[in-house]
């Protein structure tokens, strides 16, 4: 593991590039910090010290290492990064969401609004922090494809569902592994052809087998996923990261609807322009 990075970032992508370069060797207490970190850069803005140790579940002084070997001095250099890159500030979304669950009475009515709430503060995240480079390869290795396999399970299913279904009505072949009577479609992954691959903690087993399929047959392998240091992101060939704010353990899939539209249009777009 490198302990001495030449230099702090100097951009927050360049602060994801750095964090996920250096995530997979990092000691327990480290990475549950990077992992926390990865998972709530909006909070890095507006949270001390204590209470991002405390949301990793380490105590203050292993936060600062991992601010150390994130190349900065301390934690306010850190924080500073963050708060000029979201000048003029950053929304407590956490803080919003609290206030609306105290000012209703938790009746049908407040919980629609509390669930809008929280899909207006993921497109807002979402708007801020995509990685266009990420986005434009994507596009660029999902556009040179044969076939588009698509696979999504659990939560994500109905991400990867709606994707496959833009794809086709953009006459993208796409195909969409789905997990229906335990088949397993693996077999038609053919040279040429990528994958989309979705999956946000806890991580689907399925989707990270097929994606790890897919790369060992020399397919792209296009990442939708929470943030850089998840187990998808080793296998793939483009990794982009979707915030999205969750309540009551919901989590919200706005953000990650949002992206899948604009994804299937661009490569259908791009794809036909060939």
């Amino acid at each position: 593991m490198q302990t001495s990075p030449a230099q702090a970032p100097a951009t927050v992508e360049a602060f994801r590039a750095r964090l996920a370069e250096i995530s997979g060797g990092l000691p327990k207490r480290l990475r549950q910090c990077a992992e926390h970190i990865a998972a709530n850069t909006d909070r890095i803005a507006v949270s001390t010290v204590a209470e991002l140790a405390a949301g990793a579940d380490v105590p203050p002084s292993a936060l600062m290492r991992f601010c150390q070997l994130m190349g900065f001095s301390g934690f306010s250099e850190m924080q500073k990064l963050f708060r000029e890159a979201y000048s003029p500030g950053w929304p407590d979304y956490a803080t919003r969401l609290e206030n609306l669950r105290k000012g209703q009475s938790g009746g049908p009515a407040a919980l629609l609004a509390e669930f809008i709430e929280a899909g207006r503060a993921s497109l807002e995240m979402l708007a801020r922090t995509t990685d266009e480079a990420a986005l434009s390869k994507a596009v660029s290795l999902l556009g040179a494809a044969g076939t588009l396999h698509v696979a999504g399970f659990r939560r994500a299913f109905p991400v990867a569902s709606y994707l496959t279904y833009v794809l086709d009505k953009m006459s993208v072949p796409a195909m969409l592994h789905d997990g229906v009577g335990k088949l397993d479609h693996r077999h038609a992954l053919r040279p040429g052809d990528a994958l989309i691959a979705i999956t946000f903690a806890p991580y689907s087993e399925e989707t990270l087998a097929i994606a790890a399929d897919a790369r060992a047959r020399g397919l792209s392998v296009v990442a939708l996923t929470d943030h850089l240091t998840s187990p998808l992101a080793a296998h793939a060939s483009a990794v982009i990261t979707v915030p999205e704010v969750d309540f009551g353990a919901f989590r919200s899939l706005s953000a990650t609807i949002a992206l899948a539209l604009a994804l299937a249009v661009a490569v259908g777009t791009a794809r036909s322009d060939r």
